[in-house]
């Protein structure tokens, strides 16, 4: 009898054991909103902080890590992504409430926070409505939109870093500048206490309400990955893309939306590869035209098509 062919190692038998689930050759592209990209080697999706903590106190380390949150500001490259990819879901996304202070997981979707401090008549944090993401991404990049961001509002943060060690920090020491934190790059935000201050559950939800017309009114509601590029210190992203003729702009099914241009779009079968050509030529134009250098606010990792084996 002929042996069995011998099977390829694959990441996941270095693993160290968990209590939450680890998934071999995870598929991304259906997580992201752009619905585009390869898989992960690994995905990880821990229990708790305790599970998180000890997987990586014991990971070897040489594997590398990456954080997931919703994927909506997110470009997986078409290729995948190489090591493990963490995304917290059940045991990070609680949220409650206390006199002025919401505490939530850092999974816990930005939206769902503005609604239980609305609940609770909590003011200050409506604009949490209009960022389409996971408290964790908001630290990581100090989200803002329509009149806060999160280092306005931030008492402090939880953090586990790469080898384990669990991290609380104010907002003081996370170094917010203009959608940026100085935190260390491979700490992972598990959650984090903002504060707000009393008001009418009826006036709150009914700022809420109008940040949800303003975003229908002005940005598309389909495949994309929310504001492409940060605004360069003194203008608006859009207003230069415009002025340079890229609203509508394509490339296969990638476009550059014509409702709000800084947003690129999935006409439907985009690839990630298309979406972050398309981008390039976007800054290609705006530099020419304008002699600015749009920088990325869309996330992009992965490698290129050709896959993680």
């Amino acid at each position: 009898m002929s042996a069995l062919p011998a099977r390829h190692a694959h990441l996941i038998d270095r693993l160290p054991a968990v209590r939450g689930r680890l998934t071999a050759d995870a598929p991304l592209g259906a997580q992201t909103w752009f619905r585009t990209g390869g898989p992960a080697e690994v995905l990880f999706r821990p229990a708790d902080v305790e599970d998180l903590s000890s997987f990586l106190a014991a990971l070897p380390a040489d594997v590398p890590v990456t954080v997931l949150g919703v994927g909506s500001n997110l470009l997986v490259r078409d290729g995948g992504l190489r090591g493990v990819a963490i995304r917290l879901m059940r045991g990070f996304t609680s949220v409650s409430v206390d006199g002025d202070t919401a505490s939530a997981g850092a999974g816990a979707p930005d939206l769902n926070v503005a609604l239980a401090a609305r609940d609770a008549g909590l003011a200050g944090l409506e604009f949490l409505s209009g960022i389409p993401g996971t408290i964790g991404g908001a630290l990581r990049m100090n989200a803002g939109a329509y009149g806060g961001e999160i280092a306005d509002v931030l008492v402090d943060a939880d953090a586990v870093d790469r080898t384990g060690r669990q991290h609380r920090v104010t907002a003081a020491q996370m170094g917010f500048t203009y959608r940026h934190a100085s935190a260390p790059v491979d700490w992972i935000f598990t959650a984090a206490r903002l504060r707000g201050r009393p008001g009418d559950p009826a006036e709150i939800g009914r700022r809420i309400a109008e940040i949800d017309a303003a975003r229908t009114d002005t940005q598309p509601r389909t495949r994309t990955g929310g504001s492409t590029f940060t605004n360069p210190p003194g203008h608006k992203a859009w207003q230069l893309i415009d002025a340079a003729g890229c609203r509508g702009l394509r490339i296969g099914d990638a476009q550059v939306s014509e409702k709000h241009c800084n947003f690129l779009v999935n006409l439907g079968q985009a690839t990630s590869s298309e979406i972050e050509s398309l981008g390039e030529e976007v800054r290609r134009r705006v530099f020419d035209r304008a002699g600015i250098r749009l920088e990325w606010e869309i996330r992009r990792i992965g490698e290129p098509g050709g896959g993680v084996a």
